[in-house]
């Protein structure tokens, strides 16, 4: 009987530990970035949505986000073998090969596109598809090992999902929407430029272009600086569309402000304290975002709220 249990928590250990591994492949804390600012899209667009369609059109942005990262890990499981930060992931460790990987994000892709498509719109559903394609195609297979602007162009593909939320809801597009894309695209580099500063040698040993191991440290920060500027002022953007108050104005000024300030700490750091300065800012820019879409939804969630009761 003890050898039953035994072999009955074996097998569940190893089951446990190949579901981890699937998940693994779906990238969830790029996922629950993608997420919350698809939810925020969709929860700031104009016009009414049943609220379980708005769930299975968030699950299908999360599958999607999924996919793509599913995919991006087969095709990168070359390189992925070689970083630090990488090498522990399922395919280069050993514990999934490269054809489930594959299986698994075109599955899932399609699902994704199909199911949302049904539940919500067709349009909806072709953006979900061409930000799949963007993300694992032009920037996994090609930009990301061609140039160094990489991340610019590439980083397209993380700014779409809050323009899928919100043409979940309406249908299409919109100034405001283009808007909220525009500030994640402005977001991206810097974001991972400052990432790339202080691993730039995991990427080196890689051969990806990245900007600091092409262009040099003193261009990246100048550049760093430069994008962390022009978002401080796109994110005021939404003030200006009419879509926000100063619910929205006031902390997007002071998180603009600090992200502003970081860059501009690290621009001038002396080399010993580069690194430092570069992860101080990497970490700040993900609760900026977080926090920055945050500020979007309560702002409009209070004007409407009013709105229903004057």
């Amino acid at each position: 009987m003890a050898l039953v249990d035994d072999n009955l928590t074996a097998a569940g250990v190893a089951m446990e530990g190949e579901v981890s591994d699937y998940l693994a492949l779906l990238k969830p804390r790029v996922m629950s970035l993608v997420v919350f600012t698809a939810a925020a899209g969709l929860l700031v667009a104009p016009g009414p949505i049943h609220p379980f369609v708005a769930a299975i059109a968030i699950l299908c942005i999360a599958v999607g986000a999924g996919a793509s990262g599913a995919l991006n890990m087969w095709y990168d499981a070359d390189i992925d073998a070689i970083m630090s930060r990488t090498r522990n992931r399922p395919i280069p460790s050993g514990r999934l090969d490269r054809q489930t990987a594959l299986m698994f994000g075109l599955v899932l892709s399609v699902f994704s596109v199909a199911l949302l498509g049904l539940a919500a719109n067709w349009f909806a559903a072709g953006l979900l598809a061409f930000t799949i394609f963007f993300y694992a195609v032009i920037y996994t297979m090609w930009l990301k090992r061609a140039t160094p602007q990489n991340i610019v162009i590439g980083g397209a593909a993380g700014a779409f999902p809050p323009m899928v939320g919100w043409a979940a809801v309406t249908g299409n597009i919109s100034l405001d929407s283009v808007v909220l894309f525009l500030i994640i695209f402005l977001w991206t580099p810097p974001h991972f430029w400052a990432l790339a500063l202080y691993k730039q040698s995991d990427y080196a040993a890689a051969g990806i272009p990245m900007m600091p191991n092409v262009a040099g440290e003193r261009s990246t920060r100048n550049q760093i600086l430069v994008y962390a500027i022009l978002l401080s002022l796109a994110s005021l953007l939404p003030l200006a569309t009419g879509l926000t108050g100063w619910v929205y104005a006031v902390p997007a000024i002071g998180l603009g402000l600090v992200f502003s300030g970081l860059a501009f700490k690290l621009w001038r750091a002396p080399a010993e304290q580069m690194k430092r300065n570069a992860r101080e800012l990497f970490t700040f820019s993900l609760l900026y975002l977080f926090a920055l879409f945050l500020a979007l939804v309560a702002d409009v969630g209070i004007a409407r709220f009013l709105e229903m009761i004057s």
